[in-house]
């Protein structure tokens, strides 16, 4: 068996030793010589796990291939305009619209939904649901809209009502307020 010799080492150069004892003082003065790790003090029993960096998901590929199409849009929301006797005195006295809409749609969308298919300005939107499960909600106009004159610009009401005589649906009907009879045509 033969001895490896060591390998003297060299002392290293006076330069690079005078820069490691520098940097040995620096970080003695940095952390201090007598550090002493203080014991924290636990008042509970319960250990709560500290709250951890978590960061968000990277994900290679989407997992959807595409967004869904939102179907609760402006055209589904309002269904159609109600034009009960009810309706067009809530018209005519409250500055009132009154409309069906769909019964998931909330006050706000309803809202947006007048806003941008009738161009006009809504101060308050009330909703009820009827008792045949269908949502209605009485959209009350700004100050500077007329309902009446909203109600005509967008065909809610007919132009030229036809309305039915009540004593004879089949001899006669009103229209224009002149009574017509058929027989006479």
């Amino acid at each position: 068996w033969r001895r490896k010799a060591k390998k003297e080492v060299s002392p290293a150069p006076p330069k690079a030793e005078a820069k490691a004892k520098a940097l040995k003082a620096k970080k003695a003065v940095l952390k201090g010589v007598h550090s002493h790790k203080k014991k924290k003090i636990r008042t509970s029993p319960t250990f709560r796990r500290p709250k951890t960096l978590r960061l968000r998901r990277q994900p290679k590929y989407p997992r959807k291939s595409a967004p869904r199409r939102n179907k609760l849009d402006h055209y589904a929301i309002i269904k159609f305009p109600l034009t009960t006797e009810s309706a067009m005195k809530k018209i005519e006295d409250n500055n009132t619209l009154v409309f069906i809409v769909d019964v998931k749609a909330n006050k706000h969308q309803i809202k947006q939904a007048v806003k941008k298919l009738y161009d006009i300005d809504v101060a308050k939107v009330n909703t009820l649901i009827r008792p045949d499960g269908e949502k209605k909600a009485y959209v009350r106009l700004a100050p500077d809209y007329d309902a009446l004159d909203v109600a005509n610009k967008v065909s809610f009401l007919p132009t030229n009502p036809l309305i039915i005589h009540p004593l004879g649906a089949n001899d006669a009907y009103v229209s224009d307020q002149s009574l017509i009879f058929a027989d006479e045509s």
